[in-house]
């Protein structure tokens, strides 16, 4: 999954052209594995729900994201935070599936760490914008369906350190 806008369609073109294409960054080589962090979702009812995440931090993660990827364990998933990655102020963000092969839950997390929106099951190769529909602070993409299974919903609360 990737972040897309003007300047994310400059990027994804570069690394296209780049051969990016076999999960390979811009240089060729395999990406660096990224750090990984404990996440919790506690839903309304009280329900913690654990996950062992991997963390995108800079613009050039955050581009990669989850492209070229197997499935996600249940119990992983793939952290953008901060975003935007400069640190700055929560922006609305619209992130695409181009080139990731698996559905994914995308929730969309406000600066007060609750989930603003959850786009659920996206279609595996689209380019179809994925809007968060206000402004964000980090996201957060989990297995396609287990929001739905877990019961995350906006509103929940989500903790990391």
């Amino acid at each position: 999954m990737r972040i897309v806008g003007i300047s994310g369609f400059a990027a994804v073109a570069l690394l296209a052209s780049l051969g990016a294409c076999n999960g390979k960054d811009q240089t060729g080589d395999a990406p660096a594995a990224l750090a990984k962090t404990d996440l919790t979702v506690t839903t309304a009812d009280g329900t913690a729900h654990r996950f062992t995440v991997e963390v995108a931090a800079t613009e050039s993660q955050q581009q990669q994201g989850l492209m070229y990827r197997p499935p996600l364990a249940p119990d992983a998933g793939m952290l953008f935070a901060p975003y935007p990655p400069d640190g700055g102020p929560p922006k609305v963000a619209n992130f695409w599936m181009k080139n990731t092969p698996s559905p994914l839950d995308i929730l969309f997390i406000r600066a007060d760490r609750t989930i603003a929106t959850v786009a659920e099951n996206t279609v595996p190769f689209s380019e179809a914008p994925v809007p968060s529909g206000e402004p964000i602070a980090a996201v957060l993409e989990l297995g396609g369906g287990r929001a739905a299974e877990l019961g995350i919903a906006a509103g929940d609360k989500v903790a990391w350190k």
